[in-house]
């Protein structure tokens, strides 16, 4: 090779980089000048006026400076602020179009935007400044006066800018002067907050709007007095009635009640009170469509009024939820989901890939309840590596083969049969998938080296009179025993156990029985009048559940204790079907008949969440509270289970019982539960003595029967 073939291969080569990167830049430099050439075309008027506003704003900052009298005893000023003033136009007009003040639509801007407008007004000062230095030195014009028309421009192009806004100006003009003609709804707005001025926006621009705003009432009443957009806030929640009938006596009685947030978020109570006044005085309810629901469809409407359901009056207000907690706990592990496809299973899978996991493993009994799952997790999270097996926690075999496959690191069994009277009807199925698949799951994870394992169980475990509950109560202390083993042995992993009421939307569930009902015209079958349970929205549960396995796993906190979430206080069945008729339009016993049917198989009046022999203590987890049970050595567990699998699986229903009332004393097989004393007062075991600080969450403390909500 020649000594300078080499270096002139590399000039030849930094050389076809300058090219190349010199054609880029003349690229980028082309697409920037059409691309404002293009802005100017689109908004030429307003490139005009800028140009108008920057010219007068010279010559005001001039006349400012100098006085009209001074200004005719020279002269020669009208040169000098022709020629500057063609200097600053010739600026302006090169350097607006590429400042992004016509790349925006100025009908949506911000207070955010206005730094376009100083950063384009603060560039072309600059260089006028540096372009009479180098020319003049500045002597033909008086340094105060680029400041002047600075302050003045900016004035002036953002003036021109609130002209796309105009029409919010006189937003209070269309709801009085409109509320009275016919063809206009008038609502009464439940909330004053950032909600309720979006949705004040959005009617302000709607030129087909048919609901005009007469009042707001405040949540707290702390702006009562005042106005938002022109709409006085007339009164507190509380105030709903009055403020009603003050409406009434200027011709502007509502029409219409919208709840701009959550009723929730409102209170329970004071939200329940005011649905039931509006549907006294004869006033439709709705609320709006928040922003942030995922769930809405991509077409949806976000300003669309929508009707009150239960669910939007059963959200008590939420726990604060420990996000970070859960997150080191899902984030970057493999987990493994029985019962995937279920109501509760579904939910948590969900929820457990929205945290980034390595794997999810999908194990479900029902291939459409599988197909389902896998579909949503395809849609919402295709990135999350999934295995979907179809398979029963029943088969030992089958189970132990997947854990071996995957070795997962956390386990969540939420697979069971949970259909109080149909598993009191099938005893040996129950205990087949409720006892023998905990046992057998709880095994694999043993075997496999998982690091936790959370079961999902029911209050219908305590002082259970149904087979379900009473399976249900045998799994909670089979994973008990193998917790408490863990502690001895210092290496099995955590079993932990989570227990909660009733659901709203489960399968198999109230709501949508009732809804069926309705359909039909009724009745609504009611099993007895004065039957009560705890409820909760399958997110809030999903959410707590996840939020005490990471503080059990993280602090070690519950060995051998049962996670017990806070429900609040029971609700009647009898008002949930009277409050579902009323949201349907309907009037309960006259139009929709309510027919009281009887306690099915198994059935109990009330639930209860802890156990007449559970140890209550408190937990550091916000909405979560804390039971012991007495514990059963786990040898003689495993005894009782053998023997358990043996009779189920040759169907003899009478020893499957037996076993279980030798495992546990209390239980009372097709007692259909405890009747209420005849004094009508709730039969509750005696509340045992909590256990350090007492802990009270927004819910408690509320009269019992206080709400007519939703049930499952």
């Amino acid at each position: 090779m020649w000594p300078g073939l080499g270096q002139g291969a590399a000039n030849r080569t930094t050389k076809g980089r300058l090219w190349a990167v010199g054609e880029a830049a003349v690229d980028i430099g082309l697409r920037r000048i059409r691309g404002a050439a293009r802005s100017i075309q689109k908004c030429s008027l307003l490139y005009l006026a800028d140009l108008g506003s920057a010219g007068i704003a010279l010559a005001v900052a001039l006349l400012l400076r100098y006085g009209i009298t001074e200004l005719k005893a020279r002269p020669e000023t009208a040169s000098v602020l022709f020629w500057s003033g063609a200097q600053y136009l010739a600026i302006c007009a090169f350097v607006f179009p590429f400042s992004g003040l016509y790349s925006r639509n100025w009908r949506y801007g911000s207070i955010s935007d206005l730094f376009i407008i100083l950063r384009a007004v603060l560039l072309t000062s600059l260089l006028l400044v540096s372009l009479l230095f180098f020319s003049t030195r500045l002597s033909e014009i008086p340094r105060t006066v680029v400041p002047m028309q600075s302050l003045l421009l900016i004035a002036f192009l953002a003036a021109s800018r609130l002209s796309f806004r105009a029409e919010e100006i006189p937003l209070a003009r269309p709801v009085f002067k409109k509320a009275n003609e016919q063809h206009y709804v008038p609502l009464l707005l439940v909330g004053a907050g950032d909600a309720a001025d979006l949705y004040l926006r959005a009617l302000a621009r709607d030129p087909n709007a048919t609901h005009i705003p007469v009042a707001c009432l405040d949540k707290h009443g702390d702006q009562v007095g005042m106005s938002l957009r022109g709409v006085p806030i007339a009164g507190s929640i509380a105030d709903f009635e009055r403020v009603v009938a003050e409406l009434q006596l200027v011709n502007k009685q509502p029409r219409h009640v919208v709840f701009t947030e959550a009723p929730a978020a409102f209170g329970e109570k004071a939200s329940e009170e005011l649905v039931h006044s509006a549907e006294r005085l004869g006033i439709a309810v709705s609320r709006l469509s928040q922003l942030t629901e995922l769930k809405r469809a991509k077409n949806d409407n976000p300003y669309e009024l929508r009707s009150i359901e239960l669910t939007d009056l059963l959200e008590r207000p939420q726990a604060a939820l420990d996000t970070a907690a859960i997150a080191r706990l899902i984030c970057g592990r493999r987990i493994l989901v029985t019962g995937a496809g279920g109501s509760i299973g579904s939910e948590l899978t969900a929820q457990v890939a929205a945290c980034g996991p390595a794997e999810i493993v999908l194990i479900d009994n029902t291939e459409y309840n599988l197909y389902s799952i896998d579909m949503k997790l395809n849609e919402n999270f295709p990135d999350v590596p999934r295995s979907c097996y179809l398979c029963s926690v029943r088969r030992c075999q089958r189970v132990e083969e997947i854990f071996e496959r995957h070795r997962p690191e956390l386990v969540f069994h939420a697979a069971a049969l949970k259909h109080v009277p149909m598993v009191q009807m099938n005893p040996c199925e129950g205990v087949l998938t409720n006892v023998i698949g905990t046992m057998n799951v709880a095994n694999a994870a043993k075997k496999c080296g998982t690091l936790a394992m959370v079961q999902v169980s029911t209050d219908k475990v305590v002082n259970s009179t149904s087979v379900m509950g009473a399976s249900k109560r045998l799994a909670e202390l089979y994973c008990q025993a193998l917790d408490l083993d863990g502690i001895e042995t210092g290496q099995a992993p955590r079993f932990m156990t989570v227990r909660f009421g009733n659901v709203l939307g489960s399968s198999g569930s109230l709501i949508p029985l009732f809804e069926r009902q309705l359909a039909r015209g009724g009745p609504l079958t009611v099993t007895d009048a004065n039957m009560t349970r705890f409820f909760m929205t399958i997110r809030e549960a999903v959410e707590l559940t996840l939020q005490a396995s990471a503080y059990g796993f993280e602090q070690q906190l519950g060995q051998g204790e049962i996670f017990v979430l806070d429900m609040g206080e029971p609700i009647k069945i009898i008002d949930i079907a009277r409050r579902m008729i009323r949201l349907a339009g309907f009037t309960p016993d006259e139009e929709i008949e309510i027919k009281i049917i009887g306690c099915r198989p198994g059935e109990k009046l009330f639930e209860e969440l802890f156990d007449e022999t559970d140890k209550r203590i408190s937990l550091p987890v916000p909405g979560v509270l804390g039971a012991v049970p007495d514990p059963i050595p786990l040898p003689k567990l495993k005894d009782a289970f053998m023997r358990l699998q043996r009779h189920a699986e040759r169907g003899n229903e009478r020893a499957v019982v037996s076993v279980m009332h030798e495992l546990l004393p209390h239980y009372q097989h097709g007692a259909e539960g405890a009747k209420r004393p005849s004094s009508g007062k709730r039969a509750v075991p005696p509340r045992r003595r909590v256990e350090g600080p007492r802990r009270r969450s927004g819910v408690q403390g509320r009269k019992r029967g206080e709400l007519n909500l939703p049930g499952n």
